[in-house]
């Protein structure tokens, strides 16, 4: 019996030796994308064709694709986002789709953990200025007794609240799933939306992005924060209405924000990316060392699962 034939089309994937290494170990036909950017369209069906299991990781997986690749059998995640995989189509077409929810859970709660005590501590401001020759000794503000919302308690948000919870912060928490159990074990308080925007220092985004979630936090959002709140997002770049985030910066009605993902990524607009109370990073939240090897044998697992391999 001839091999399965893999390809992978994730970039990061396909430029790190150790997960190369041990794909092959499996599957010693794999083939690898060897371009420096995200394809898509032709170029991505150029690379797949003829594939029977592909590990994708941001490229767009729809149902005009699938119709392209009619010997693809799974296609497995590496990373945890589903937003680019059509579900519905790749169930209509037979096509298994390999994931596991949490895998990179830690580095995005450590990151976001980083955000919220540099913000507080003004760290990132006064780092730039004394870049530039400046010498502002403010220390801004204690983390610690701080109310901290957070907008979706899955993995990330859980364990953002175990980390959290030696600094002694009121945490609020809102989630369309009923997570009550975890709650009462962490002393977290269920809010709804608008409480917990008007309530929290700080408000932190861990959501999927859905038709629910697209926007979640635009112009009207906003003004319900509480003057001098900080916003963070780790999530999806476009959970957020980056023109009315501007705004709010720039008026000074919110007193700072973090970005890791952008709405387009990479983010083009320069006027917002240069606020001086933007703190921003380019998608780097899950690719701790860790958490890239986690994701990657993650993907290789489901691979050998589905063939039965090793």
């Amino acid at each position: 019996m001839n091999p399965p034939r893999i390809v992978v089309s994730s970039i990061s994937f396909s430029r790190h030796a150790g997960l190369r290494h041990e794909l092959l170990e499996h599957f010693p036909d794999a083939r690898f994308c060897t371009g420096e950017r995200i394809l898509a369209g032709d170029e991505l069906t150029e690379l797949l064709r003829g594939a029977e299991g592909a590990i994708v990781g941001m490229e767009i997986v729809d149902d005009a694709l699938l119709a392209t690749l009619p010997d693809l059998q799974i296609v497995s995640k590496y990373g945890v986002g589903l937003d680019n995989i059509d579900q519905a189509a790749c169930d209509r077409r037979g096509v298994v789709i390999g994931w596991t929810g949490g895998v990179n859970a830690r580095s995005v709660a450590e990151m976001t953990l980083c955000f919220m005590l540099g913000l507080c501590h003004n760290m990132f401001k006064t780092a730039s200025m004394l870049r530039q020759g400046e010498w502002l000794k403010r220390g801004g503000t204690l983390l610690g007794g701080r109310t901290v919302g957070i907008i979706g308690l899955g993995h990330i948000g859980q364990d953002l609240v175990r980390l959290l919870a030696p600094l002694g912060c009121r945490i609020l928490a809102n989630d369309i799933a009923d997570r009550s159990a975890f709650c009462s074990d962490w002393q977290v308080e269920t809010a709804d939306k608008l409480s917990l925007y008007a309530t929290s220092d700080i408000v932190t985004l861990h959501v999927p992005l859905t038709p629910l979630t697209r926007k979640l936090i635009d112009e009207q959002t906003l003004a319900r924060f509480r003057p001098g709140a900080m916003l963070i997002n780790t999530s999806r770049g476009p959970v957020v209405d980056q023109a009315a985030l501007h705004a709010a910066l720039e008026s000074g009605h919110l007193g700072g924000a973090a970005l890791d993902v952008f709405d387009p990524e990479p983010p083009t607009d320069r006027s917002f990316l240069n606020l001086p109370t933007l703190v921003t990073t380019p998608h780097i939240g899950g690719n701790a060392e860790e958490a890239v090897l986690a994701m990657g044998r993650s993907a290789i697992r489901h691979l050998m699962s589905h063939f039965s391999t090793g």
